[in-house]
């Protein structure tokens, strides 16, 4: 049986990250607009974010103003308690 990478990944502590980008088009550099990104990412490095980040500087013409993170652990201690009841199905 082999386990798979998405299960990996949340073992060694990826979760759920969101980026609000919030960039300048030089054609418009009064406004600010905004692209929403998601993807798997570690906390605190955030290599993935980095990468996308990097990624965007080299091939983008808008220029990035701010980046808002949320990050969220995909895979967590699991809470649980014991019935007080039974249900019997027929």
């Amino acid at each position: 049986m082999t386990v798979g990478s998405d299960f990996q990944k949340r073992i060694l502590g990826y979760g759920l990250l969101t980026a609000e980008i919030l960039y300048r088009m030089p054609e418009h550099p009064t406004f600010l607009q905004s692209f929403l990104w998601q993807t798997e990412d570690m906390a605190p490095e955030f290599p993935e974010l980095k990468k996308f980040l990097d990624f965007w500087d080299k091939e983008i013409e808008a220029k990035i103003h701010s980046v808002r993170v949320a990050h969220q652990d995909l895979l967590k201690p699991v809470d649980y308690r014991y019935a007080a009841g039974e249900i019997l199905v027929h």
